[in-house]
């Protein structure tokens, strides 16, 4: 396990770094939406930039990079356009956002310019293979996602046999010992995440309410949400979730004051009105659709728009081999590199604002520490 961390732009840095070098890519990169006026985020990289992300990545090796909710088109087109294949595209969920919208008044009161943000799109990209799926891991590590490692825990008891995991999709072309296994515990990863608010749950459906009695024989199925085998005898009827649906999707609170600030302990306190432009009538900090991470009060880690380390481990984990190396070519303040050292990759990292990259490096070296410590 090892880092760097390089400052310039992406494109420059990457020249020197080997092709096929790298296992996998986890970003939040400019979402061009001219953020608080700056002028890095004027637009979403581009697919130069993108092309030498490809050139340095792994056959097979993917990409998860966040995007803005309106530019997002943007983003996965250049991912697109410089050789990537699209695989998915995963959501994360939350309930503290805010809207920043402009009120009308007098006769036009009630009416608006913005909902209220909920959610960041996430493109899920990959390399072209070389050969099939199973011979490009063999031979280079990349290719397909760890799954198992990425499961999301339930208080549930899940046992061997048909409708055991939950998500997992049978192709019944192996018997149930070979597809199905005791120590196989947790919900098949799906593309939503969700910050664990009362509000987001709340927005989900109360699967309790899909319990009943369920038709165990003929073809029909039920029109509810249920799991396992529809025409088995009525004692081997299929599972019925019986907690919230949420519960199903791997969740992430955004991410905290402490946590912005671990490692950061001589840096001087930044106010929020310095973070985000202030929240003036008519002002970016006020009105600029990626404002409002970072209205805290006299936080160290100036950089606006910090993800939080648990939310980064997962997608690290989900597309990186075991001692992998997870590159970040718009590494911000450095919470990928945080969540790479944790869990045991090694990390590169490029930012184009020395003191954002500054803030990077204290924050990766007392991930760094934490793992000494243990």
């Amino acid at each position: 396990m090892s880092y760097q961390l390089n400052v310039g732009r992406c494109e420059d840095v990457l020249i020197g770094v080997a092709d096929n070098s790298v296992d996998s890519i986890v970003t939040d990169p400019p979402y061009g939406l001219n953020f608080m006026g700056h002028k890095w985020d004027y637009q979403v990289p581009t697919v130069d930039q993108w092309a030498e992300c490809l050139r340095v990545l792994k056959p097979g090796g993917h990409l998860l990079a966040f995007g803005g909710a309106r530019t997002y088109h943007r983003l996965v087109v250049n991912i697109e356009d410089a050789g990537f294949e699209i695989r998915d595209q995963l959501m994360w969920i939350y309930g503290s956002g805010f809207p920043k919208s402009k009120n009308l008044h007098g006769e036009n009161a009630g009416m608006g310019t913005a909902l209220k943000p909920a959610h960041e799109p996430i493109v899920m990209a990959r390399k072209p293979l070389i050969g099939n799926v199973e011979t490009n891991v063999e031979q280079f590590g990349t290719g397909a996602l760890h799954i198992n490692i990425s499961r999301v825990p339930t208080e549930e008891t899940l046992t061997g046999g048909a409708g055991a995991l939950l998500s997992h999709v049978r192709d019944d072309k192996a018997p149930d010992c070979a597809e199905w296994q005791p120590d196989q515990l947790g919900r098949w990863p799906a593309n939503i995440i969700h910050d664990g608010s009362e509000e987001v749950i709340a927005a989900f459906p109360d699967a309790k309410g899909q319990q009943g009695d369920l038709k165990t024989t003929g073809k029909s199925r039920p029109a509810r949400v249920c799991y396992g085998d529809m025409n088995a005898p009525r004692e081997h009827a299929a599972r019925v979730e019986i907690s919230r649906s949420a519960a199903r999707f791997f969740y992430c609170a955004k991410v905290t004051k402490t946590e912005r600030d671990e490692g950061m302990e001589r840096f001087v306190p930044v106010t929020a009105s310095e973070m985000t432009g202030g929240r003036v009538e008519g002002s970016a900090g006020l009105n600029d659709p990626r404002a409002g991470a970072g209205r805290t009060s006299g936080a160290r880690n100036a950089h606006p728009t910090v993800k939080p380390c648990e939310l980064m481990r997962y997608l690290c984990r989900l597309i990186t081999p075991a001692g992998g190396t997870v590159l970040d070519p718009f590494m911000g303040s450095g919470s990928t590199g945080k969540a790479a050292i944790l869990d045991g990759f090694s990390f590169i990292g490029i930012e184009l604002d020395p003191d954002h990259l500054t803030t990077a490096a204290a924050r990766i070296a007392h991930s760094v520490k934490v793992i000494a410590d243990e």
